[in-house]
């Protein structure tokens, strides 16, 4: 029983920690592996889907409504920014990280003056389950299964859909997609969106379990370009591969030594894959696929 009480500690773990990792990634992999547009406000955004999602749920909307409503939110914001901002600026990589971090700051000290700084935020929903000695949260299983949603999401909507479609061709050969019709503003628009809005689903899952303040982005945004930067360009065989394997270190060394050692155990993973897989693990399956 001991044993299987070690395993299952261990594999929740594993399950909170992939939850954290993919989600908090797949909107920056979504903006920087198919627009190549490295976004630095995208913590913000993740900030902008939390708080949306906990004043939804103080009006009296249910929390699944409260999050999708934060997540619509954060999508239509990044379609104002690409449109104001960002559309001016591809391929143009400095000049974006410069407008995004610039973002980023009015974002953080415009919430802080307007709104304070924190918020009252809801419980986590669902309760716990006890195993054995260890009390475990049902909510993080949910933040596992929505990792997992997410990821099967995104899948059928690049791949299956008439969107997915354009916007690949849109991102791979866009004067040949213009030739062809698409409104390839438009197709960047939407994807740009489409992160944003990801993010905020992110902001969203994630409100219950935290404190709300205005640098709240914070807290994921080193972990998502981590994982975008070990994953490599490619959405679906990087993020997920990346997220398994760094969710291995970070609970590992999580378990054994506290939070601190699981970040440096994330940090170190990262300096060894660049070093051995200079493009992620996507350009590593890649190049053995070809």
């Amino acid at each position: 029983m001991a044993v299987g009480n070690l395993a299952f500690a261990a594999l929740y773990q594993f399950g909170d920690a992939f939850a954290f990792l993919v989600l908090a990634a797949c909107g920056l992999a979504v903006i920087f592996g198919m627009m190549g547009v490295i976004n630095l406000a995208h913590g913000e955004f993740i900030m902008c889907g939390a708080y949306v999602t906990v004043a939804a749920t103080h009006a009296g909307l249910p929390l699944a409504a409260a999050i999708l409503a934060g997540a619509l939110v954060s999508g239509l914001v990044g379609l104002v920014v690409e449109i104001l901002v960002i559309r001016h600026l591809y391929d143009r990589p400095l000049d974006t990280i410069v407008a995004t971090w610039g973002i980023s700051l009015i974002a953080t000290q415009g919430t802080l003056i307007v709104l304070g700084s924190t918020m009252q935020g809801v419980g986590t929903p669902f309760g716990s389950v006890e195993i054995g000695s260890y009390s475990y949260s049902i909510y993080r299983l949910v933040l596992f299964a929505a990792a997992l949603a997410v990821l099967a999401g995104l899948y059928a909507l690049f791949n299956w859909t008439r969107f997915g479609v354009m916007a690949r061709a849109t991102i791979q050969v866009p004067h040949m997609a213009a030739a062809l019709g698409i409104d390839t503003r438009l197709v960047y628009g939407l994807t740009f969106a489409l992160g944003a809005a990801l993010a905020g689903l992110t902001g969203g899952l994630y409100a219950p379990t935290m404190t709300l303040v205005p640098t709240m982005g914070a807290t994921f945004i080193m972990e998502a370009f981590v994982t975008v930067v070990v994953g490599g360009a490619d959405v679906f065989l990087g993020t997920a591969p990346a997220g398994a394997v760094l969710a291995v270190v970070k609970a590992a060394m999580t378990s054994w030594k506290g939070q601190l050692f699981g970040q440096i155990g994330l940090l170190i993973a990262v300096i060894i894959v660049i070093r051995v897989l200079p493009r992620g693990i996507s350009g590593f399956l890649l190049r053995e696929r070809a």
